[in-house]
């Protein structure tokens, strides 16, 4: 599933978006997880300052 993502964006209409991943920890367990998003490249510094 994630190759036909990554194969979108590298067309001439997904150029203004990216992928991307951050880590996040659990304050209950301690274990991590991982979140997902397809945001404008504008958005991709909000994304990561964001908890």
């Amino acid at each position: 599933m994630a190759k036909k993502v990554v194969a979108s964006l590298q067309k001439g209409e997904g150029r203004g978006f990216a992928k991307v991943i951050k880590m996040v920890k659990s304050p209950k367990s301690g274990a991590y997880s991982f979140k997902e998003e397809i945001v404008p490249n504008e958005g991709v510094k909000d994304f990561f300052a964001k908890k």
